[in-house]
């Protein structure tokens, strides 16, 4: 008898029985929808995360006193907070001696803010940058209306703004906002450009807000926040390739080192990221998740492993008669050990298959209430369906060891 009648025969048998082959698989679609649920939950906000960090670019790493937000695990934040703060000059010094890198930019933060035009105000929820013309360029964010802040602008300490696309629908939905004067915290502003749309799935402000001069920024608001923290400027940093990225970062530390006057004995007392060090850190604290629910996958399918070996040792029992037939008319013990083990590896992975797809219609309920793309993460489909045909193989051997035991002339007597 061929492999192909093998096959044949062992679907008509799950068929034939698909009560208890449905409530067999119950076990196996718990266990690997759960696994599948709970690695596509996580897989949709990684990969929204990494499209949102990209913000960065390939090229570009960013030094500033705090971590990079996000996901910090035990971190010292008594001693981060004693670091002192990043300036200026320690940026313009990266611009002037660290010969790997082409642009460096200096940014200062303001969240809460408010702007107004003719009596037309925001609510408190704008963020407000003070930048250098870099901003656009190591942000991965582009002026599509207007211009961009120069160089000329902040050393005159010239009171312009660019803005983001939804600050300039909000406060200009019919006119031009090129050249209109708007008030930020109370303070005249002339609008000079409009940053092009770019949302965010995290909630992020990226078109929710106001970039001006670096220089301008502390007339607003000063130099101390107001928990009375001195303010410390994030350093945006692009290495002129790809390639020079991790000697431009290590360039920038030494540098930096010398310049804050570090003793060689301790550790950096700045923080330097890149879009990898972030994802990574997201990474490192979704592990436990992605543990425990890989652990409680494989429990799930142990136990329904052990159900179907029961269940499978049940058939034998059965099915004796079958068994006696089909040796009395030449089955040898490897076809007869072949169809029950096909039998137990299809069961299991019917079971798979329907536990990949609930699993992904689960993993992907987030993008419902959220902005989140969908995603399906092809490669643990793969990893289920493999660990089921393992359960299948190894709850199911004894069954069929048992059947292909069983000697013609009993099994043809059995009742």
């Amino acid at each position: 008898m061929h492999w192909g009648e093998t096959f044949r025969m062992a679907g008509e048998a799950l068929r034939g029985n698909k009560l208890r082959s449905f409530l067999t698989l119950i076990g196996i679609i718990a266990g690997v929808a759960s696994v599948i649920g709970v690695m596509t939950g996580i897989s949709v906000v990684q990969s929204t995360m990494e499209s949102e960090l990209s913000v960065l670019g390939t090229t570009t790493f960013q030094v500033q006193k705090w971590p990079a937000r996000g996901f910090h695990g035990d971190v010292d934040w008594e001693a981060i907070r004693r670091r002192k703060p990043v300036t200026v000059a320690q940026a313009d010094a990266i611009r002037e001696r660290v010969q790997s890198v082409d642009l460096v930019g200096a940014e200062l933060w303001q969240f809460g803010a408010r702007a107004s035009y003719r009596g037309d105000s925001t609510d408190g929820n704008l963020v407000v940058c003070g930048g250098t013309p870099e901003y656009p360029e190591n942000n991965t964010h582009y002026v599509e209306l207007g211009r961009n802040i120069t160089n000329e602008d902040v050393e005159v300490r010239r009171h312009v703004a660019v803005i983001g696309f939804a600050l300039a629908q909000r406060l200009f939905p019919f006119i031009d906002p090129i050249g209109q004067t708007i008030k930020v915290d109370g303070r005249k502003f002339q609008v000079i450009g409009v940053f092009g749309e770019k949302t965010s799935a995290m909630g992020g402000g990226y078109d929710n807000y106001i970039l001006m001069p670096i220089s301008v920024f502390p007339q607003l608001y000063g130099m101390y926040t107001d928990d009375g923290e001195p303010r410390s400027v994030n350093v945006t940093v692009r290495a002129r390739s790809p390639e020079m990225v991790p000697s431009a970062i290590e360039e920038t530390r030494a540098l930096l080192r010398v310049v804050r006057g570090v003793d060689p004995r301790d550790p950096d007392d700045f923080t330097i990221f890149t879009n990898d060090t972030q994802i990574k850190a997201f990474n490192q604290a979704t592990r436990g998740v992605k543990i425990g629910a890989f652990i409680i996958g494989i429990i799930a399918l142990v136990v329904a492993g052990i159900g179907i070996m029961n269940i499978m040792l049940v058939s034998v029992t059965e099915r004796t008669r079958e068994i006696g037939i089909r040796k009395a008319l030449g089955a040898r013990r490897r076809q007869i050990l072949g169809q029950f083990l096909i039998e137990a590896i299809l069961l299991c992975n019917a079971g798979g298959v329907l536990g990949v797809l609930l699993g992904y219609g689960l993993g992907n309920v987030v993008t419902i209430f959220t902005g989140f793309a969908l995603h399906v993460p092809l490669d643990w489909a793969v990893i289920g369906l493999v660990f089921c045909s393992a359960i299948g193989l190894a709850f199911g051997i004894w069954p069929a060891f048992q059947a292909s035991r069983l000697a013609p002339v009993e099994a043809l007597g059995y009742e």
